[in-house]
């Protein structure tokens, strides 16, 4: 039995990773079941996406020890009721981390804080935005930090976003390593060296650039998410890749991606030349449907 999470519009089979890349045409059917990878099947860590793009954000990160919510960006009846459709007991969830203060990370930050009666971490940065302040009193980390939570050893780098202290992550524990990294327009030396060498990659890859020029975004908003404090194209992301990945890493997941600007299909195929002939898996994340990787 396989136990990974297999929604065919978001990752292939082997042999349909072998055609796409002999150039065939893969027809992408989504099926709409979800399955969970036991933890006997994986390492240490899991990630599992709530849901991840404009509209919202929210990921679990769960070690032998506790979770850790990062970003707050759904409701608490949609939190919920994605955390019990993955299975995932609230009371093991022992703090939300914040990526950025921006609404589609932290419309649900209060109301998720308190339902879970949970702490919330962020940067000062983050933790002056109103979106912010109004809800809760973080304790404030750095975004160049290290400190453990829940048995999960963290480490933060600066993102390059149009935020106020944006941040990405690396989680550590049992032996595991995965690293994530969303709402950027690049990748300092200093991110690359924290997100390389992880077991499972999030990685950010957000537009296909052709879509984005040509769609119906205003031309200034479109700048914006093609600069240098925007997001990560899906081009980019494959760009850096292949100096993220080693042997260790066996799931890479493309995060955020642009429902008008984007589909999983593109972001995929898009990814797939970077890991090369690694027996590497290639996701895309989604905004409505939650999943567990592995």
């Amino acid at each position: 039995m396989d136990f990974s999470i297999y929604d065919s519009d978001q990752t292939l089979s082997w042999s349909e990773i072998e055609d796409m890349r002999k150039g065939k045409q893969i027809e992408l059917e989504p099926v709409y079941t979800e399955a969970l990878v036991p933890v006997d099947k994986c390492g240490g860590l899991r990630l599992h996406v709530l849901g991840s793009g404009s509209k919202g954000n929210c990921c679990v990160i769960e070690g032998p020890e506790g979770a850790l919510m990062i970003d707050a960006g759904f409701s608490k009846k949609v939190a919920f009721e994605r955390l019990d459709a993955l299975k995932i007991s609230r009371a093991k969830i022992k703090a939300i981390l914040l990526t950025h203060e921006h609404s589609d990370h932290t419309k649900g930050l209060g109301v998720l804080s308190r339902g879970l009666q949970i702490p919330v971490y962020c940067t000062q940065g983050s933790s002056e935005s109103r979106s912010v302040s109004k809800e809760v009193s973080p304790y404030i980390i750095h975004s160049r930090d290290s400190f453990d939570l829940a048995g999960i050893h963290i480490q933060t780098f600066p993102t390059s976003h149009d935020a106020r202290e944006p941040i990405g992550f690396r989680f550590e524990g049992d032996g595991d390593a995965v690293s994530y990294v969303t709402d950027t327009g690049n990748l300092s030396a200093e991110a690359k060296e924290l997100l390389s060498d992880a077991r499972l990659l999030a990685l950010e890859s957000n537009h296909d650039p052709d879509m984005l020029k040509n769609g119906p975004y205003p031309y200034v908003l479109k700048q914006r998410i093609a600069s240098e404090t925007g997001h990560l194209s899906n081009v980019q992301a494959f760009e850096v890749l292949s100096t993220l990945i080693s042997s260790r890493t066996q799931t890479v997941i493309g995060m955020h991606l642009s429902e008008t600007n984007n589909k999983p299909d593109m972001s995929i195929k898009t990814l797939l030349p970077g890991i090369g002939t690694s027996p590497i898996k290639v996701y895309a994340a989604r905004q409505n449907r939650p999943i567990s990787y592995q």
